[in-house]
């Protein structure tokens, strides 16, 4: 049996990280609950550590895709699960997004969330994604920013580092599928905080947009790279 470890990034999520890490315990297995706090500012570390078997504080704020490579780094899963916070009870569904891994359909899932009840954005970091992962893979990404992934370890010791921000996602999708590695994507019904159409939402999409542009070129650059020594 395969050995599974849930890393969850969570920065000032005091008001849903003890639902979601008590839906994990409750309602789903896994081996090895791992909570990178990432420079948060509330009680997120302390409500974390009546849950999960190890809560990792950094010292200041250092962007997702940092916390979540400190967290998969320290796992002993064969498996690693990529978690978000703030999903609440639906944290319960992770079943779902696990179960192909686990049958050998695929060495990456993805997870498809539900539509957003209210639309916000004009859907430029999602597009952006979308299209660039076509670009550099041919693959056509439904869930392009998607943070909840069931991925084998072999798959995260091959890729090695990835963007510090928001431009992980993107990262591991497009350096999987160069690598050859299966990915797949898996509706699910997960449901987590959306953004706004306010300063903060605007300010969040804005900063997606940029890592994700970044980690595109660096994508596009090592792909040149890779085409020349060849």
């Amino acid at each position: 049996m395969k050995k599974v470890s849930v890393v969850i990034p969570a920065f000032n999520e005091q008001a849903s990280i003890g639902d979601t890490l008590r839906a994990i315990r409750e309602r789903f297995f896994c081996d090895e609950l791992i909570v990178v706090d990432d420079g948060s500012q509330d009680e997120t570390a302390h409500i974390a550590s009546k849950w999960a078997d190890r809560v990792i504080r950094a010292s200041r704020n250092q962007g997702k895709g940092a916390a979540v490579q400190l967290g998969w780094k320290c796992a002993s899963g064969d498996v690693v699960m990529l978690l978000d916070g703030d999903l609440r009870d639906s944290a319960a569904e992770a079943a779902h997004l696990l179960t192909p891994v686990l049958q050998d359909v695929c060495d990456m899932a993805v997870a498809v969330l539900p539509p957003p009840q209210v639309k916000a954005g004009l859907g430029l970091a999602k597009g952006l994604a979308h299209h660039g992962i076509r670009m550099l893979t041919g693959f056509e990404a439904k869930a392009p920013l998607s943070g909840q992934r069931a991925i084998r370890r072999e798959l995260l010791d091959r890729l090695g580092s990835q963007d510090k921000g928001f431009g992980l996602e993107v990262g591991l999708t497009v350096d999987a599928l160069r690598a050859g590695y299966r990915v797949a994507e898996v509706p699910v019904f997960f449901s987590h905080r959306e953004t706004k159409n306010d300063w903060a939402g605007f300010s969040h999409r804005g900063k997606e947009f940029v890592a994700i542009s970044r980690t595109l070129c660096w994508k596009w650059w090592e792909g040149q790279a890779w085409k020349r020594k060849s």
